[in-house]
């Protein structure tokens, strides 16, 4: 009867404690409104949410007490260790007890006023588990494709290439600095230089979520959005593999921190099948989702959500990371298993993604605020912050400066030098930076790059993401033109071999997997003729037929010409890519091509074809669809 109730009432504070947050994320949405009708800037949601549990953590850490309990009996034992699990003999029964981690080094009355704070510490696990994969699969999922390819080789530079300059530059200032906490004792523990570079990888995650809110409000320069966005995507992936392969650098000998080559080379050979693996499994998954239940659209949603996010749990078991593989689905999806879904599925996944990407998004930051006061480990060292802060500006900078200067070399459409001001300044850090940090709170040195992480994101997002708009009238920005002279250079400005693969993706790939883009038997050699029929689906005949018609409906008069839309290689033409590019940006129920070609008719020079306007459809050829 004691027992249960004890979890009656152990119950009833759990609940508690999960009604704190969700009262944080309701206060922090109608605050949010309150500054959209008031159109207010200077604070973003992220920042606000971290301020209500700053307010929620100074209540929990001084204002509530717990009374003694029997649950909580503080027995004294000899252990040189701390195993992970205990089994205890009490009165002959064994009981199984689960470590948690060190929860206070105070005398035992403050152990018990602490138990609050003990519970409303979530396992790291939660973040990477439940909170992360929605974020990280939202930004592929909803990634803008027209202009992020169009810029595809200068996001990769500052991703890859970037994010280590970075990693090293700032590995580099904090071992100077430690070096000199050791000399003048300030240092209370170990501290090495895979310590160093492990801190230079977790705070090189941009997570630029205010800047990119405030850019999307005032309708920033297409290009900047892209760049930072591509950028900010694509470096949390980098940096999640950097900081494993960091952790994995383990020279042979006594000496495990001493410099050797053969585990260098071991580090970055597993950075490279790490993020390789990872990548192939997320493309894998991501193109073999295929969903036959149009006809129930919620069943249709539910297995495409279960499908999405199996595939970081996936990763995660086969060694991977969980990070990368789910980027890489989302983008894949969204190119392809899009298509194939039902009008009411392509918009239930859109919402369904964009609203859990918004909830964990806001709870993490939360959840950041509160660990200020309500994590019991904390070891705030003035010069290492102050060497962190310096370190994390002068990474940042070697990051874009002499990248944006060797990219301009190559590229036509120019990085200004305000442009790099800017992409200088949103260098946020957030949700990655702090799920790195807090998985691994075991050591002193661990403890202290977690407690200085937490001081660098209450920064980055307050002070940087609340002068955004003021640096963006500083620096004029000019807002995005869309007008139809940018969309017609965008073929002249996309990456080359973008363009390549384009144009097999459109040919073969695209027919082969969705139910948009040409019919093999258009775009396959004449004696695959057999194996083209066989790989297109009926869907595809119809989809094909369907967007003919609707040209038709539009326009009375089409010029064969336009409509074929390819060039004399017989890939699509600079018109069509810059057409479907343009397309991907614009949400429709079904994403087919317009592009028309006949099966079996002979090459005729350019005509214009007159066709009925409807309702009556055009009396089509049969060789034009025949299995």
């Amino acid at each position: 009867l004691n027992r249960q109730m004890m979890a009656e009432e152990s119950h009833r504070q759990d609940s508690a404690n999960l009604l704190i947050f969700i009262m944080l994320l309701t206060l922090t949405i109608l605050t949010i409104w309150l500054f959209k009708h008031r159109r207010f800037r200077f604070l973003h949601e992220t920042g606000l949410a971290m301020i209500y549990g700053l307010l929620v953590g100074v209540i929990l850490r001084f204002g509530v007490h717990v009374p003694q309990s029997m649950s909580d009996v503080i027995p004294s034992c000899a252990v040189n260790a701390s195993p992970a699990t205990l089994l205890v003999n009490v009165s002959g029964r064994f009981y199984e007890y689960t470590l948690k981690g060190e929860v206070s080094r105070g005398k035992g009355h403050q152990v018990q006023d602490d138990e609050m704070l003990r519970k409303v510490t979530f396992d790291p696990e939660v973040f990477f588990n439940i909170l992360l994969p929605p974020i990280i699969f939202h930004a592929g999922y909803s990634l803008k494709r027209r202009h992020f390819f169009r810029n595809i080789g200068s996001i990769l530079a500052y991703a890859f290439m970037g994010t280590v300059i970075s990693c090293f530059v700032i590995g580099l200032i904090m071992y100077g600095f430690v070096s000199f906490m050791k000399v003048v004792g300030q240092l209370g523990g170990d501290f090495y230089f895979t310590d160093c570079l492990f801190f230079g990888a977790i705070v090189s995650a941009t997570d630029p979520v205010t800047v990119l809110a405030i850019f999307n409000e005032l309708k920033v320069d297409v290009d900047l959005y892209a760049l930072l966005f591509g950028e900010s995507v694509l470096n949390d992936a980098v940096a999640i593999v950097l900081s494993s392969s960091i952790v994995a650098y383990q020279p042979a000998g006594d000496n495990s921190h001493s410099f050797e080559a053969m585990a260098l080379l071991k580090s970055f050979g597993i950075f490279l099948g790490v993020f390789s693996g990872s990548f192939a499994l997320g493309v894998a998954t991501g193109v073999m989702t295929f969903t036959k239940l149009r006809d129930f659209p919620l069943l249709e949603t539910a297995l495409f959500f279960l499908m999405s996010w199996s595939t970081f749990l996936l990763a995660e078991a086969c060694g991977f990371t969980g990070v990368v593989a789910v980027l890489f689905c989302g983008i894949t999806q969204a190119h392809y298993t899009f298509n194939n879904l039902s009008p009411d599925s392509q918009d239930r996944t859109k919402q369904l993604f964009e609203l859990l990407n918004f909830l964990a998004e806001n709870f993490i930051f939360s959840y950041m605020g509160l660990t200020l006061f309500s994590f019991q480990s904390h070891v705030f060292n003035p010069m290492f912050i102050i060497g962190a802060f310096m370190a994390v500006f002068l990474g940042r900078a070697a990051n874009i400066y002499p990248l944006s200067f060797l990219l301009n070399l190559g590229r036509k459409n120019k990085i200004r030098s305000n442009f790099q001001h800017v992409m200088m300044f949103a260098g946020l850090r957030g949700a990655m930076t702090f799920a790195l940090s807090i998985r691994d709170t075991a050591t002193y040195a661990r403890q202290m790059m977690f407690s200085t992480t937490l001081l660098i994101v209450f920064f980055t997002v307050w002070i940087c993401g609340g002068g955004t708009t003021p640096m963006l009238s500083f620096m004029s920005i000019p807002s995005a033109v869309l007008d139809g002279s940018q969309r017609r250079n965008t073929k002249h400005e996309s990456a080359w071999p973008f363009r390549i693969w384009y144009n097999f993706d459109h040919n073969y790939l695209k027919p082969l997997l969705t139910h948009s883009g040409p019919p093999l038997t258009a775009t396959m050699p004449a004696c695959c003729g057999p194996l083209a029929r066989c790989l297109t689906s009926p869907q595809a005949y119809e989809v094909w037929t369907h967007s003919m018609i609707t040209d038709a409906s539009g326009s009375h008069t089409i010029n064969r010409k336009h409509s074929f839309n390819y060039s004399a290689g017989g890939g699509p033409s600079d018109e069509g890519l810059d057409h479907e590019l343009a397309l991907a940006e614009h949400e429709v129920a079904i994403r087919g091509t317009r592009l028309v070609l006949p099966m079996d008719d002979p090459v005729e020079p350019p005509t214009t074809v007159t066709l009925p306007p409807p309702p009556s459809p055009p009396r089509s050829d049969p060789r034009r669809h025949r299995l």
